[in-house]
């Protein structure tokens, strides 16, 4: 267990946050922790929808289950949390 900074763009936002994750954090977790600094903020929820991650670079999505130390993602990388279907 570390933490890890990681720059998040939330879906609708217009503000990029530094976030402090944990490297034992799946990635539903990753969006949470980035959710508190945009939804009910900036951002309205969207209901009937999760939240998925995916690298800002080249748009992966990460698996909800796959751990930050397990997603090869480099200290203050920036990623993407969006609402999906799935």
């Amino acid at each position: 267990m570390a933490l890890f900074p990681l720059s998040s763009l939330f879906e609708d936002d217009f503000v990029a946050q530094l976030v402090p994750v944990d490297t034992e954090d799946n990635m539903d977790e990753v969006a949470q922790k980035c959710a508190y600094h945009s939804v009910n903020r900036r951002v309205l929820p969207v209901e009937g929808k999760v939240m998925r991650v995916k690298r800002h670079s080249n748009g992966e999505v990460f698996p909800r289950n796959m751990k930050v130390q397990d997603a090869n993602l480099l200290p203050t990388e920036t990623i993407e949390v969006f609402y999906s279907n799935d």
